[in-house]
């Protein structure tokens, strides 16, 4: 092996080990362009390089560097926090899971009854006929 070719690949590996022990925070202007699916998919295609084309122990730095980037690109960016809380579908539907439910009631009982007793179907004439007010002259409608 050539040292000559493989020195690149050991300053590579010395830098990326420097930042990651130094944990430099990311610059917002650079957050806002890894924070987008390009930006991810360029981190992940520089990182699949590394894997193809150099050492290995150089592409698992590489690797743990740009999940690193990535992760602190969307803190930066404020995503982290609002994929946690913003409410997904999933969430907006637990409160009806079986586990959630109530048992039967009291009252959901006594209104069953209520509303499945026999009523009694023969009808009784009111002894009495209701009488009507005055009806300014309207119209009397025929039944």
């Amino acid at each position: 092996m050539d040292s000559k070719k493989e020195m690149p690949q050991m300053v590579l590996a010395v830098l990326l080990m420097v930042y990651f022990a130094l944990g430099y925070r990311m610059p917002e202007s650079l957050a806002t362009y890894i924070d987008t699916p390009v930006g991810k998919i360029a981190i992940g295609a520089a990182v699949l390089a590394l894997f193809a084309y150099s050492n290995p122990v150089l592409a698992v730095l590489g690797a743990l560097i740009g999940f690193q980037m990535i992760r602190g690109a969307s803190i930066k960016t404020g995503m982290a926090a609002l994929e946690a809380y913003y409410p997904t579908e999933e969430k907006k539907w637990s409160p009806f899971t079986p586990a959630h439910q109530f048992p039967y009631t009291l009252e959901q009982e006594v209104v069953k009854d209520m509303t499945t007793q026999k009523f009694n179907s023969s009808y009784v004439r009111a002894p009495y006929r209701p009488n009507l007010d005055e009806t300014h002259d309207a119209e009397m409608l025929s039944a």
